[in-house]
């Protein structure tokens, strides 16, 4: 497969570890590659439970223990606060302040199993968490615990996500989060648990891992409300793993999902249908991959946009499907070099025949007015050609029945999907 001479790639710097021998009419065989967001947290790792002192400043109550335990050491900067408490007995407050009296602003989990903070700690830093406790009685009693984060680690993975803040995308962009090395199955839930959205309106999700842990998708049951706001945080920094490494940053990012465009191509007419907002709107002729690089049917997700490249194909190994060509409007929808683009030179047989290297070909008008509506996010269902979409061949989040895809979740996910990890 060939690699096209790209004029102005996506940004970012991780590509997947296994590159996709799939054929595309962009037959440019590109790995994934993704956008880093701000720094922010990593994965909690158990500390050793210490059984905290009371305050003598407060009514007597209960004792109880923290985690970490008082004078723990080489903590993780991703580490979380909870308490032990006997029956009973709530936590009304937490603070966490670093040795100079910085404070560290936090969240609680959905559940209340622990305090998170909002940032990542600092390597080498002593911190000190005071948890305040309420009895059914009404007396409080607080605990204090002492504890120093470890150095910076030496070893750590690269990661990723696909989001930019401010953004407005289509209502199939998936959460996709990267990493490299791939996460070891046995490290997934914990690191999962420290991957957090929320939708407005609320909205269930789940996660699901590609089968490499190179990347993880979060999705609805279904395509995403318009007008929804997703606010994401991969807090994976400083989190440890069982290959030695460790996580490398946070990383957030708060997007808008835009109105509905949803493009749907069926080979027996050769017939692009266009949606906007559930109402057709355009019934565009198309020509797919012919049947020795046939187009993949699935529902892809348009990836990145190209008002103008060029495909460059000469080192195919079939000098069959070598060229240089310019392009205009193109549209990724899969790592393997399938687009939606404009081709004026099959214009006479779209609608009757396939003739592409794989890729959706309208007219030259067609790939103009496609170009000028779609967003990053916008859905396109392909049926009935000769391939099937290969999982991992671009975003195929969507690609997967609800029941399929939680079954690629780390963690257990409640009928109907989750809810926000943090309160």
């Amino acid at each position: 497969m060939g690699r096209f001479a790209r004029a102005g790639a996506m940004v970012g710097a991780l590509t997947l570890t296994a590159s996709l021998a799939l054929t595309g009419c962009g037959d440019d065989q590109e790995k994934a590659e993704f956008v880093g967001g701000t720094p922010a947290v990593g994965s909690s790792v158990a500390a050793e439970a210490g059984v905290a002192p009371a305050d003598p400043g407060t009514s007597t109550g209960p004792t109880f223990k923290l985690n970490p335990s008082d004078g723990a050491k080489d903590r993780p900067v991703s580490t979380e606060v909870s308490a032990k408490l006997p029956d009973g007995t709530k936590v009304t407050d937490v603070t966490l302040a670093d040795a100079k009296g910085g404070k560290v602003e936090g969240r609680w989990r959905a559940d209340g199993s622990s305090w998170v903070p909002n940032s990542p700690l600092k390597f080498g830093t002593r911190y000190t968490a005071t948890v305040t406790a309420a009895g059914e009685g009404g007396g409080t009693r607080q605990g204090t615990s002492t504890f120093t984060t470890m150095a910076k680690p030496k070893s750590m993975i690269t990661s990723g996500l696909y989001l930019f803040s401010d953004r407005t995308y289509g209502v199939a962009m998936p959460v996709v989060a990267e990493f490299h090395p791939g996460i070891p199955k046995k490290d997934r839930a914990s690191v999962q648990k420290r991957m957090f959205v929320r939708t407005d309106p609320p909205q269930p999700g789940a996660w699901h891992w590609v089968a490499n842990g190179t990347q993880a998708y979060y999705r609805a049951p279904e395509y995403w409300k318009p007008g929804t706001t997703i606010d994401v945080r991969i807090a994976l920094a400083g989190i440890p793993l069982s290959n030695g490494k460790y996580g490398n940053v946070d990383r957030s990012a708060t997007a808008k999902i835009g109105r509905s465009f949803v493009m749907k191509v069926d080979n027996a007419t050769k017939k692009m249908s266009v949606y906007e907002n559930d109402q057709l709107v355009r019934t565009i002729p198309v020509s797919l991959g012919k049947k020795s690089t046939p187009s993949s049917s699935g529902t892809l997700v348009v990836m990145e946009k190209k008002e103008a490249t060029v495909f460059d194909t000469r080192d195919d190994p079939n000098p069959a499907n070598r060229y240089v060509t310019d392009i205009e409007f193109a549209q990724r929808l899969t790592w393997g070099g399938e687009y939606i683009h404009a081709a004026p030179w099959s214009e006479h047989v779209q609608g009757r025949q396939n003739v592409s290297h794989g890729c959706v070909n309208v007219s030259l008008a067609m790939g103009k007015w496609l170009f000028s509506q779609t967003k990053i996010g916008d859905p396109i269902t392909v049926k009935g050609t000769e391939r099937k979409l290969a999982q991992g061949n671009g975003w195929t989040a969507w690609d997967l029945s609800w029941p399929e895809f939680v079954k690629g979740s780390a963690l257990p996910v409640p009928d109907g999907g989750a809810g926000p990890a943090l309160a």
